[in-house]
């Protein structure tokens, strides 16, 4: 069998593991050994279940330090970044424990005497799961989890870029107590996911990744038979900063959400829309802590900002700043590709960006960069401002800066996104919350949360009528109004 090689981007001669190409055969395997598991674990109660799950972030937290360490190498975070993507996963598998005993539905007040109305969910089958690089640890665990809790089987397609995470992630689920067979994972380029996407055996399909991609899986998926598919796509963040903002914290702000994971978060802050007063001395703060961030092995802790993932997507990124500087940008800072960065031998690193006086119709305004480039726009009406957050094709997530609470509020109610932050950048979603975007960040569906179960499970509506006549729903069983007093 063909195999493929995973490679640390810092240094991409670095062979991280070797794994198979895999094929429509294996997925074909795949999905019938998570069948075969589901059957059982289907009848397992649900609060069992969640014990189960719960054992998974035992495992997982044991294993922090090696875990963290292995998405370091192979997706090229940064150590403290690699630690926060295993805390996810161990949290959204706590929290997911938690809602074992939660409620399973909601009952309602039948129109008729002597009768029950309530909601109860159903597992779907076999599920089918396909997962970026960038979150290679926490995106599955915000997928498998709830999908596990609803009684699913599993196959999970993972990003050839970190193949490694997610095997060390199905590893530690099984040594947690989890029924062989219900969590499998395929690996190779798009061939397996678009088997999984079209698959029969598939009654479900969750895909993270871009927009083009997305729509393509979905149009396939749709076309080959009834399936939930849910989308989480691009998102093109913007921080709004009014001209009355602590401008410390968005300094802060606009590092941590423009450069952090050298940008390549689908929620990393890509626009500063910022009042005219005020934006000189922004810019110059934030770019003068931008040529301060150390690019670096991302194993070492002195490391502000990694590798790209791979050298094209380097070179597209450094393309971008080219484009959006020929289109009138001003270039503050960075916008070079580097590969001569101490201890990382033909690793691909883009230097944090800052372009100025960019144009909400400009194409580095409008369309996703996904690498560590921030645009900035001088906007001085607050609904001129929400205007341009709300412009362009994604709705993810957006943040205001103010101390105004009447401005926050007005920005809150009026920003299209699915996430909104006050005096915080666009990155930081907590799981406890439904995640997710309008428009074309996503097809409505939303993940973490008490909402994350919804895409892993079927609502079954049941009536128990224990008057032991014929009752009538949804007929005139009342007598006519006459109006008379």
């Amino acid at each position: 069998m063909a195999t493929f090689d995973s490679c640390n981007p810092a240094r991409p001669a670095e062979v991280v593991a070797t794994f198979p190409v895999q094929g429509g055969g294996d997925v074909d395997a795949a999905v019938a050994v998570a069948a075969d598991a589901q059957r059982a674990w289907a009848a397992v109660p649900v609060p069992e279940r969640a014990e189960i799950i719960g054992q998974c972030a035992v495992v997982l937290a044991q294993r922090k330090s090696e875990l963290s360490r292995l998405v370091a190498r192979e997706a090229g975070k940064v150590l403290v970044e690699a630690g926060g993507d295993v805390q996810e996963a161990i949290d959204m598998a706590r929290f997911v424990a938690g809602q074992g005993r939660a409620a399973w539905g909601e009952t309602v007040p039948s129109e008729l005497r002597d009768k029950l109305a309530w909601t109860t969910r159903q597992p779907i089958g076999v599920v089918g799961l396909i997962t970026p690089w960038n979150f290679p640890v926490a995106i599955p665990a915000w997928k498998v989890f709830p999908a596990l809790l609803a009684g699913n089987g599993i196959v999970l397609k993972p990003s050839e870029h970190a193949p490694a995470c997610a095997a060390a992630f199905v590893t530690a689920c099984a040594e947690a107590g989890l029924p062989r067979g219900l969590l499998q994972a395929v690996y190779g380029y798009a061939d397996p996911a678009v088997v999984l996407a079209v698959h029969q055996g598939v009654g479900a399909l969750s895909f993270t990744g871009s927009v083009p991609t997305g729509r393509a899986v979905a149009v396939a998926a749709m076309e080959h038979g009834p399936k939930v598919v849910s989308l989480e796509l691009g998102g093109k963040n913007a921080m709004i900063v009014r001209d009355d903002a602590d401008l410390d914290l968005v300094v802060d702000g606009a590092i941590f959400g423009a450069f952090g994971t050298a940008g390549q978060r689908c929620t990393s802050t890509s626009r500063l829309v910022v009042h005219p007063a005020i934006a000189d001395e922004l810019i110059d703060r934030i770019v003068g802590r931008a040529q301060t961030l150390r690019l670096g092995d991302p194993l070492d802790p002195s490391t502000d900002v990694g590798p790209v993932i791979t050298a094209a997507s380097a070179e597209r990124i450094v393309g971008a700043v080219e484009v959006a500087v020929g289109e009138g940008a001003g270039l503050a800072c960075g916008g070079r590709l580097r590969r001569d960065v101490p201890g990382c031998d033909q690793g691909s690193f883009v230097e944090p960006t800052v372009l100025t006086g960019v144009k909400p119709a400009s194409r580095v305004a409008r369309e996703e960069v996904f690498g560590p480039v921030l645009a900035v726009l001088e906007v001085e009406d607050l609904d001129e401002a929400i205007a341009v957050v709300n412009s362009v094709e994604y709705g993810l997530s957006a943040s205001i800066y103010t101390r105004d609470v009447n401005r926050a509020l007005h920005a809150v109610d009026r920003i299209d996104a699915g996430i909104v932050y006050v005096n915080a950048p666009t990155i930081g979603a907590e799981i406890s919350l439904p995640f997710g975007g309008t428009r074309h960040t996503g097809n409505g569906f939303r993940e973490a949360g008490q909402r994350g179960i919804e895409q892993f499970s079927q609502l079954k509506s049941v009536y128990i009528d224990y008057s032991g006549r014929l009752q009538r729903a949804q007929i005139d069983n009342r007598a006519p109004v006459t109006g008379e007093a």
